[in-house]
C-alpha cells in the first residue's frame, strides 16, 4: 500500500507535465506558423538571404527596387495561416550576395528558382512588386507547370506591349542613371537618392515607407557594391524586353492578380498582363500610389488573400 499511495503523486506530477507540455506544444506550433525565421543558401555558389514562416501550399514573395525583402513583414503572418511563405532579397539586394553575373530578371528567377527547389518546393504561387513582378513573370514564364498562380503589383513588363511609355517617360529618369558617375553622386547620400523614390513615388509621402524601414533599406543599398548590384537590374531592362518579348509568344495558363497604385501605373500593368495571359484579374486601389503594402495595407492584403 505504500509502494502504491507512493506512486501515485509521481503519477500525478507525470500527467501534469504531459499536459503541460501538449498545451506548450500547440501553443508553439501556433505561434510558429506566424514566426519568421531568417536563413541562407549558396544556391550555383551565391548566397541567398531568405525569410520564411508558416505552413501549406508554397509562396515565394519577391521585392521590388529601394526595398529588400522586408517589405513583405506586414503581410507575412497573416499568409502564414495557410501558406508556406518564401520571402527571399533578390540577388545583389538586402542580404543576399552579389553574384558575378546574373543581375537581370531571368537570371534572378532562375536563382530563385534553384533556391525553392532546394527547399523541396514542387510548384509555389508566386508574387512579385516592382522589379520584383519581373522576376516573378520571368519565373512562371520559365517554369510554368511549377506555378499555380502569380501576382504582379505596379510596375510594367519590359518587351511587352506599350512598355516603351512607362520606360522614355522623362520623370522615369532613374532607369538610366547608374554607372561610376552617378554612384559617386550617390555615395554617402544614399538617403537622398531613395526619398525621391518613397516620397514622389507615393500618393501621399506621409503614408509611404515607414521610418525604420527607409533606415533599413538605406543601409542594405549603401553596402559597397550593393547600389551597383540594385542598378544592374535597371540596365537590365533592355535585355528583358527582348527575353520578355520571346516568352510572352506562350501564354501563361496559370490565373493572375494584376494590382495597380490609382495614382500610379493604374490599370498599365493589367493591361500588359493581359497580353500574355487569358486569366487575368485586375485590382486598382484607390488613392494609392507605389507603395501598395505600404500605403493601403488593408486594400492590398484583401486582394493578395482573396486571390491566393
Amino acid at each position: 500500500m505504500k509502494r502504491a499511495f507512493g506512486l501515485l503523486p509521481c503519477l500525478s506530477l507525470v500527467a501534469v507535465l504531459a499536459f503541460a507540455l501538449a498545451i506548450s506544444t500547440n501553443a508553439s506550433g501556433q505561434t510558429s506558423e506566424k514566426t519568421i525565421t531568417s536563413h541562407t543558401a549558396e544556391i550555383d555558389g551565391v548566397k541567398l538571404h531568405y525569410m520564411t514562416a508558416g505552413h501549406g501550399t508554397p509562396v515565394i514573395l519577391l521585392h521590388g527596387y529601394a526595398e529588400t525583402s522586408l517589405m513583405w513583414k506586414p503581410i507575412i503572418p497573416v499568409l502564414a495561416e495557410r501558406f508556406t511563405v518564401i520571402a527571399p532579397d533578390l540577388p545583389g539586394i538586402g542580404d543576399s550576395a552579389i553574384p558575378a553575373s546574373g543581375l537581370d530578371m531571368k537570371g534572378a528567377a532562375i536563382r530563385i528558382h534553384a533556391l525553392a527547389h532546394s527547399l523541396g518546393v514542387e510548384k509555389a504561387e508566386v508574387v512579385g512588386h516592382d522589379i520584383g513582378l519581373m522576376v516573378a513573370y520571368a519565373y512562371a514564364a520559365q517554369f510554368p507547370a511549377e506555378v499555380t498562380k502569380l501576382v504582379v503589383m505596379d510596375a510594367f513588363l519590359p518587351g511587352v506591349g506599350d512598355w516603351g511609355t512607362v520606360y522614355n517617360d522623362p520623370a522615369m529618369w532613374h532607369f538610366r542613371f547608374n554607372g561610376p558617375t552617378p554612384e559617386l553622386l550617390v555615395q554617402g547620400r544614399e538617403r537622398t537618392y531613395f526619398e525621391h523614390y518613397w516620397n514622389d513615388f507615393a500618393a501621399d509621402k506621409t503614408h509611404s515607407i515607414p521610418e525604420a524601414d527607409r533606415k533599413a533599406y538605406t543601409a542594405a543599398y549603401a553596402r559597397p557594391g550593393h547600389m551597383r548590384a540594385g542598378w544592374a537590374y535597371f540596365v537590365s531592362f533592355q535585355q528583358a524586353a527582348k527575353d520578355f518579348a520571346e516568352l510572352s509568344q506562350t501564354k501563361l495558363a496559370m490565373p493572375v492578380l494584376a494590382i495597380g497604385g490609382e495614382k500610379s501605373l493604374g490599370e498599365f500593368l493589367g493591361q500588359q498582363m493581359k497580353l500574355v495571359a487569358p486569366d487575368v484579374t485586375v485590382v486598382v486601389l484607390k488613392n494609392t500610389g507605389h507603395w501598395l503594402l505600404e500605403e493601403n495595407p488593408k486594400g492590398t492584403i484583401d486582394a493578395l488573400v482573396s486571390f491566393l
